[in-house]
């Protein structure tokens, strides 16, 4: 998938989620601000409504959307006989448009009033939607191939080394200012952080980060190097700068990931087996669609 075909992808999700939340919120506005025992008499109530023509198929489609998302991502994940069927990050990506997007119509299923047991589905849910952005998070932190897999300390300092040479052999860039850029790099920031320190060093890095490239480039523009060759350098040093965090910060992450594995997959799990259980009932008691 090239970079092109990459952005439309990634924003032709962006634009369903938008779409899907502002026009259902505009059209059913006047519906939903009403309490419950106000709605009957409403114009919606007959499509609105969890048992409704739409609400009913927003639950069925959000459901179906949770666990087609669910699902592919885990099987491409799990098996290797899919490790070829395009990038890992393409199917996070898909898994977490349909586990964004299905949620969010369950919400409008239930018409923002719901209680109990199909109350704990919902609220972990809730909690399975926050936590995957928190999940998301530390995902890209965690250094990984073009596949996806994780890369170890060895094959990260071989590509910050690349990085270096093809500043020095490429564009010509004067090892002294390689070794001012290696000297910035080498600093104790990320080394023995407890767990409380590492949003705040993130956070005060990226405007050191950010000043120090300001500075690089000035230097780079000093020595009268061609523009080209300042904006590929510039971009080969951000890398370095990432790489270089992203080593630091390793370990702490991929231990912070197996402690949110534990939270996020039980209530996934509470989430889908209620949902079931929910689907189950109302079939039971004769709650049809469209078919």
């Amino acid at each position: 998938m090239s970079k092109t075909v990459h952005f439309i992808y990634l924003s032709f999700f962006f634009a369903v989620g938008i779409f899907i939340t502002v026009y259902i919120s505009i059209y059913g506005y006047n519906y939903y601000i009403l309490p419950l025992e106000e709605r009957f008499y409403n114009p919606l109530d007959s499509l609105l409504k969890p048992s409704g023509l739409l609400g009913h198929g927003f639950g069925i489609i959000g459901s179906l959307m949770m666990l087609v998302g669910v699902s592919i991502y885990m099987i491409r994940k799990r098996f290797r006989s899919f490790v070829r069927v395009g990038l890992l990050k393409h199917w996070l990506e898909l898994h977490i448009f349909l586990c964004s997007v299905g949620p969010l119509l369950v919400l409008y299923h239930t018409s923002f009033k719901f209680g109990g047991i199909v109350s704990i589905s919902f609220w972990s849910m809730i909690v399975v939607v926050l936590s995957g952005v928190v999940g998301r998070f530390i995902y890209v932190q965690i250094p990984r191939s073009i596949q996806g897999n994780e890369l170890n300390l060895d094959e990260l300092d071989k590509i910050n080394q690349d990085l270096s040479n093809t500043l020095q052999k490429e564009y010509s860039i004067d090892y002294s200012l390689i070794r001012r850029i290696e000297d910035f790099l080498d600093r104790e920031d990320y080394k023995h952080l407890s767990s409380n320190q590492v949003i705040l060093v993130l956070i005060k890095n990226r405007k050191t980060n950010k000043q120090f490239l300001k500075d690089i480039k000035k230097s780079l523009v000093e020595e009268k190097l061609p523009n080209d060759v300042v904006k590929q350098s510039i971009k080969l040093i951000k890398q370095k700068i990432i790489i270089t965090r992203r080593t630091g910060l390793l370990k702490y992450m991929q231990k912070l990931f197996k402690y949110w594995h534990i939270a996020h997959l039980p209530f996934a799990f509470i989430m889908l087996i209620i949902m079931i259980i929910h689907v189950a009932v109302a079939m039971a008691f004769g709650y049809k669609w469209i078919f």
